[in-house]
């Protein structure tokens, strides 16, 4: 008998979305679903920036152990929030096609504050470090929790925009009329990708689960991811990353960027390459900027880094 496929999720407004998603095209195929959602510790603890808290992961770790005891059987994911390292017997299964790679402002209306002194609100190293680079008068402030939560905050607070990955916006109708396009920041590897794992074991959910996988998609966040790997070594760092496939000359375009917490050093890279060679090119644009100047400051950010004693 045909089993029924529990899908593991995050109980946020967005991650049900990413599940109800996975569960239509699961059932489009002929399979039974069934989804179970589980609160993680990023949801629940609001009050420390990600970094602090010292967790590779930790919008994912819980549906892990999930899917190890044997509650679900495939955990959905935004793919920028799963650590390049996945647990022991757990497997990527598919990347979902794309959506919107872009960072965007929600702003309250009134732009004027970009040409002066402002306050933005992320809770993300890599906008932080990508504003200031390019805003340096601006003060930037910790913003956390699921997406209506940021967006009610933003609200409440006297903050002139906060940062938003567009996708997430896009997926549940958020997104607002006072918004711009950062086309200028790179997003965070993955960014805009939708992740399903599954137990290597499981050989009927991984063929299932197989069907959804969009090939450019998964290309293109391997190589993002790649760099992401090479650079950090398990550490928390502004790192961007974003490849993208022509398809009229069949090449890889390919950019990627280091920064200091404060925004001041950065060290960037673009490469366009064949296709036939995407294996290697986030490993070797990673070393082009470990080699660049992007080591001393890898060890420049683990010290600011390292939790307090």
């Amino acid at each position: 008998m045909a089993k029924t496929i529990r899908i593991g999720t995050r109980d946020s407004e967005l991650a049900l979305w990413q599940a109800h998603t996975v569960q239509k095209k699961l059932n489009d195929l002929g399979y039974k679903t069934e989804i179970v959602a589980v609160k993680s510790q990023g949801d629940i603890i609001l009050d420390k920036p990600l970094y602090e808290l010292g967790i590779t992961g930790i919008f994912t770790k819980t549906l892990d152990i999930a899917m190890i005891n044997g509650q679900v059987d495939i955990a959905v994911h935004s793919m920028k929030d799963v650590p390049t390292a996945l647990p022991v017997g757990i497997v990527q299964a598919a990347v979902l096609e794309r959506a919107n790679v872009l960072d965007i402002l929600v702003h309250k209306g009134n732009l004027d504050f970009l040409n002066g002194n402002g306050t933005i609100a992320t809770g993300s190293l890599r906008r932080q470090a990508q504003w200031l680079n390019k805003y340096p008068n601006h003060a930037v402030t910790d913003l956390r929790g699921n997406v209506n939560t940021r967006m009610q905050k933003l609200q409440d607070n006297d903050w002139n925009g906060a940062v938003f990955a567009a996708a997430g916006l896009e997926r549940i109708n958020l997104k607002p009329d006072e918004f711009i396009n950062l086309d200028w920041m790179i997003p965070a590897p993955a960014q805009g990708a939708m992740v399903v794992v599954a137990m290597a074991n499981d050989d009927y959910t991984i063929d299932a689960i197989s069907q959804l996988n969009d090939i450019e998609t998964e290309i293109c966040t391997y190589i993002e991811r790649q760099f992401l790997r090479t650079l950090e070594g398990g550490c928390t760092a502004p790192i961007g990353a974003l490849a993208q496939y022509n398809q009229y000359d069949d090449t890889l375009q390919f950019h990627g960027v280091l920064l200091s917490l404060d925004g001041k050093q950065k060290v960037e890279i673009s490469k366009t390459v064949e296709i036939s060679e995407w294996k290697k090119l986030g490993f070797h644009s990673a070393q082009e900027v470990l080699k660049n100047g992007g080591s001393e400051l890898m060890v420049e950010i683990k010290k600011q880094l390292k939790p307090k004693e």
